[in-house]
């Protein structure tokens, strides 16, 4: 049987910023919450065909910045971006349109998740970005 046709997709990134403090000064019952959330948005773009990877990141302290300059690299410890908020996790997804993506980023904001990044990802330095296998249900 022949898979059915479906609109071109577009994969995209969704990168998730807390302000560290915040998430570790969490309750148990709050990171079981955060926790239960994203199992289920994982479930449900898993059911879609949406979710190509994913996964939450260190804490900053266990963070290191490498920056390249004309007088030699500098390394620091931690993400060191401007601001409080530190990136904390990332889906990559593949779906039909921005506007999905955008319904899809709208389900991480929470009370530790202040800001959510959407950025297409292109198919660069050799690597396709194709949409991802659907099985045949």
């Amino acid at each position: 049987m022949a898979e059915a046709a479906r609109a071109p997709a577009v994969k995209y990134m969704v990168l998730m910023y807390a302000d560290p403090t915040a998430t570790e000064a969490m309750t148990a019952e709050e990171r079981a919450e955060v926790a239960l959330r994203h199992e289920a948005l994982h479930r449900d773009l898993e059911g879609t065909g949406e979710m190509l990877n994913g996964a939450g990141l260190a804490y900053p302290r266990d963070t290191t910045t490498i920056r390249w300059s004309r007088e030699g690299d500098d390394t620091t410890d931690g993400p060191f971006t401007a601001g409080t908020e530190q990136l904390t996790a990332y889906y990559v997804i593949d779906c039909a349109s921005p506007e999905r993506a955008r319904e899809i980023a709208g389900r991480v904001l929470d009370f530790h998740v202040v800001a959510v990044e959407i950025r297409p990802v292109h198919d660069s330095f050799g690597m396709r970005n194709r949409p991802a296998e659907r099985a045949e249900g």
